[in-house]
Parts: C-alpha cells; structure tokens; sequence
C-alpha cells in the first residue's frame, strides 16, 4: 500500500509540473473572466453553443472510443507514401496578388487586397502537447515560422492544439500586427509574451474594421474549447473576411448548425467557404462535419465555391486519411447543384477571384 500511495504521489507531482508549462497557455481569470462572462454566450461558467452540443453524440462514451482506437483495426489512417507538396517564396508574392497558400490540416496564409493573414498555424510538426504524438506527414511540413513573411492579421479560429500551437505562435510574435480570437483566448497570448495592443478578442457577431472597405466578422461555430483541463473557458468561433473583391468565410472547426443558412442569409453569396472536413466520428458528429454536411454547410451559405480542410496532415480520428476528401468530392459529383471544389496541393500559391479554379485530385492513387 504504501508503494502505491508513493506512485500516486509522483504521478500526481509530475502531472502538476507538467501542466503548467507554458504551451498549455493560461485560463482567464479575474478582471478578464469578468470582463468576457458579460457574453450573451457566456452561462454558468462557460461559453455555450447557439443549439444544444453534447460533449459525446448519443450511444457513445469515453470508454467506447479508447476500445474502437486501441483494438480495433483501422487501416489507412496516415498515408505510406509521402505526400506531395510544393514550397512558395512568400516573400517574393507580389502585393498586389491575391492568393491563398495552403499548409494543411486547418493552416493556411490569404493575401487579399494588399492585406496578409494568417490562420490557425500550426508549423511545430506535431498537433499535440505530448511529445512525440500526432506527429505531421512526411511531405506536409515543409514551411516554418522563418518562412512567414509580417502579418497583418493572425485570425485564431479556436485554442485546441492543432488550430493554437504553441512553438509556433511564439516564433510568429515579432511579426504579427494583430491577432483576433474570440473571447478568452487572449489569455494564451498575454502568458506568451503579446502586448495587449496587438489581441483582438471578439465575440460573435462582433466586426473588426480593417479599413472603409475591408471587415473581418467574427460569427458563431459549433465546437468548444480547452487547453489541458479546461473547457469552453474561451469562445470558438468562424470568420466571413469581407474585402472589396471578395468575402472568404473561415468556418475554423463546427458541427453542422441552423448557423449556417443565417450565415448565408446575411453574407451570401460567398466567393470561398472553407470548412472542417476530416477527422469526424460518428461519436462527436455534433461538433465537426461529416463530409455530406460540408455540402451542405456550403450550399446554406451560397457558396460559389467551396475549400474543404481539416485532413491530409494529422490522425485525429480513425477514418482513412483520404477519406475526407475523396468523399466530399465524390458526394459533390453526385449532387444536382455541385459546388466547384477548391482542393490545392499543400503549400502551392492559388490565384484567388470571383471565378472558380479547376484542381487536380492530388490524393488519388498513394497507399
């Protein structure tokens, strides 16, 4: 007994000084709790969704997912083959351009109308605090922070590890004008060393002007939150860019939701949607979209043409690590209304415009 006793104790002490490095960020507290909990999103204790969103979807516990990932054979999840990818000089793009530079998963870098953001970057290598796990696909991670030229604009969709990396946004703090996030996620940027000046946090609903003619809205999404053990003490949320050319609207991660048409009621019809398709499960089908409900997210919010992310670079569920794209595609060609589909290889530079661009289907035939 007293053996055991001491193995708790230890555990417990290194499960403490584990959690407090600084890459698990900081919870709001005091006059920043009170200053967000004002929110119409805000009731007890945390931020809540426009509709209700279990933790778990119905027939499904914690217990069932660490059997089906553990001793349940899941083939294809991480692809044999490197994956192809290209490398741009982003320094060298001529301002005037506008274009969308993708570096998989939920990362990628827009140059519209003389303004350059960045959102959810995540150049580390691995989307999980645990060294050594959800480690990158040989061929997605071939862009670092030094590659990154100054930012105007670092949209963070939500503060879950694959959308807030640590090591990256550190890397990025000289660099980066200003940062919008939603409410309480400021926090991990105040702990990591950025100026109050420079963060931005929004509520839905909530505008940021970037000048007469350019606006950054800050809209709802259906997930949560959380960094270590904490949850929905900071707000998710989505983006509708709107520049004088062009409104690209940046979904960040969500479930499927009445959101979506009001979304589209508002602001449509959208130039490019860009949302989560990849890393679903039926046992948290409220809180990330199934490849039909991608379709569907897209046509409720008028969508011209429609970029789907979230894939092709981390497992972070157990369906094959193709299956996201090739499904949204094949399910697309199906549909009596398809949407033209934006589906760059990683890090290639696309011209951005009103127009719909053609691609190849990159994913096809590697193992």
């Amino acid at each position: 007994m007293t053996v055991f006793i001491s193995i708790v104790v230890v555990l417990v002490i290194a499960t403490f000084f584990f959690m407090h490095q600084a890459k698990f960020g900081k919870a709001p507290s005091g006059e920043h709790l009170e200053q967000i909990s004002v929110s119409p999103n805000f009731k007890d204790g945390t931020f809540q969704n426009l509709e209700f969103t279990p933790d778990l979807s119905e027939g499904h516990s914690y217990t069932s997912i660490l059997y089906d990932q553990f001793f349940k054979s899941h083939p294809r999840t991480a692809p044999k083959d490197t994956l192809p990818s290209q490398k741009t000089d982003l320094f060298a793009l001529d301002e005037d351009e506008n274009v969308l530079i993708w570096f998989g998963h939920s990362s990628y870098y827009i140059q519209l109308d003389g303004v350059k953001i960045l959102v959810d970057p995540v150049f580390s290598g691995s989307a999980s605090p645990v060294p050594g796990t959800v480690k990158a696909f040989p061929g997605t991670d071939v862009y670092t922070p030094d590659d990154i030229p100054e930012i105007d604009y670092l949209i963070i969709s939500h503060d879950h590890y694959d959308h807030l990396d640590y090591k990256t946004i550190t890397a990025l703090e000289g660099k980066v004008k200003q940062v919008i996030c939603g409410l309480g996620v400021g926090s991990h940027f105040r702990h990591w060393g950025y100026a109050d000046e420079k963060i931005s946090e929004k509520d839905w609903n909530q505008t940021i002007e970037v000048n007469e003619e350019f606006s950054i809205h800050a809209l709802p999404a259906r997930h949560f939150s959380g960094r270590g053990f904490s949850a929905k003490n900071t707000l998710w949320a989505s983006y509708l860019i709107e520049s004088p050319t062009m409104k690209i609207y940046v979904g960040g991660d969500s479930g499927y939701g009445e959101f979506f048409a009001d979304i589209g009621e508002q602001f449509g019809p959208i130039d490019l949607v860009i949302l989560d398709n990849g890393q679903y499960n039926d046992a948290w089908k409220e809180i990330h979209l199934h490849p039909d409900q991608v379709l569907q997210a897209a046509h409720d919010m008028k969508a011209k043409q429609l970029f789907p992310v979230h894939s092709s670079k981390f497992v972070l569920a157990m369906h094959p690590w193709d299956e996201p794209l090739s499904e949204v595609a094949r399910l697309n060609s199906e549909n009596e209304n398809p949407i033209p589909l934006f589906t760059p290889l990683i890090g290639a530079k696309n011209t951005l415009d009103s127009t719909a661009t053609s691609f190849a289907p990159w994913w096809e035939g590697i193992e």
